[in-house]
């Protein structure tokens, strides 16, 4: 790591107080970039607009469309602090344009499948008491598998969980009836999994359950259920916003449910819910199809 990226990982450290997995993304991007830069014979604060277009071209087929988006990202936060810092007089990144790939659409499940899987953890045994409010908790609320993981009981209330989101930022997220339900079942009997510590979710140990613990046993409830495509936490948080878009739900709210710091991150399920009305149309509809 060059010390240029180490200032700046410091900054997204103590200043921006960036999640862990952003300061990771970014610095392996920029370090990506060093070695490119360092091949075409030139350095981070010396690099034009061209540099940079040539590097993220040099990544356009081996990347998704999401994680060019983050590339392009970690450059412009990158050369602002540079500029902010005195390090250089502009930004080659700022007004850095790309040709955009067609963005697939989020992996929502179906409703009658986000139900199949509510209902798929055993309601009789500890284990799968915690997993039906995991399920609950990422599908009735939207969260994060990172949030889900770090709870506490100390931030679960009667009708609500506060969550720590992106950035340190907290915010309320309200429990429905069946998650309410699920989680005060789950509760009753945490205490037989011997807990080290305030964690809400346990693992075999007593200690907290991991993100990678969540993923292996949602996509096990998955097949149980006979969902009908790959289901990872994530797409939980996609399906509770989508499915309370399709209800008429307002985007304001959506946006403070999810923990989105900007409404704009927010409006990309506008568009997932038409095209997904498009799709169904050209998969159903008769006259979609030619002979």
């Amino acid at each position: 790591m060059t010390a240029e990226v180490e200032a700046f990982a410091a900054h997204l450290a103590q200043v921006e107080r960036a999640s862990p997995h952003t300061r990771r993304a970014y610095v392996s991007d920029l370090c990506q970039l060093a070695r490119f830069l360092e091949e075409r014979g030139t350095t981070l604060d010396a690099a034009s607009r061209d540099d940079l277009r040539a590097f993220l071209a040099s990544r356009f087929a081996a990347n998704a469309p999401a994680t060019l988006a983050r590339k392009q990202a970690a450059l412009r936060a990158f050369y602002e602090h540079r500029v902010r810092m005195g390090h250089i007089a502009d930004s080659p990144a700022r007004r850095l344009v790309f040709p955009k790939r067609r963005v697939s659409l989020p992996n929502v499940v179906a409703v009658d499948d986000c139900f199949a899987l509510m209902n798929a953890p055993a309601a009789d045994t500890v284990w799968g008491l915690r997993d039906r409010a995991a399920l609950e908790l990422l599908y009735g609320g939207g969260l994060r598998v990172s949030e889900l993981v770090g709870l506490d009981t100390t931030q679960v209330a009667d009708d609500s969980v506060r969550v720590l989101g992106k950035g340190g930022k907290e915010r309320m997220v309200p429990l429905v009836a069946k998650a309410r339900a699920a989680l005060l079942a789950y509760l009753v009997r945490r205490l037989e999994l011997r807990p080290r510590d305030d964690a809400l979710f346990l693992n075999r140990r007593g200690g907290r359950l991991t993100a990678r613990s969540v993923a292996r046993h949602l996509a096990r409830y998955a097949l149980i259920a006979g969902a009908r495509r790959h289901v990872h936490p994530h797409a939980l948080r996609h399906s509770f916003a989508t499915h309370l878009l399709d209800m008429g739900a307002d985007l304001r709210g959506i946006q403070e449910l999810l923990g989105h710091a900007s409404l704009s991150t927010t409006q990309r399920y506008t568009h997932v819910s038409s095209e997904r009305l498009l799709q169904i149309y050209e998969d159903s509809h008769p006259r979609a199809h030619k002979k």
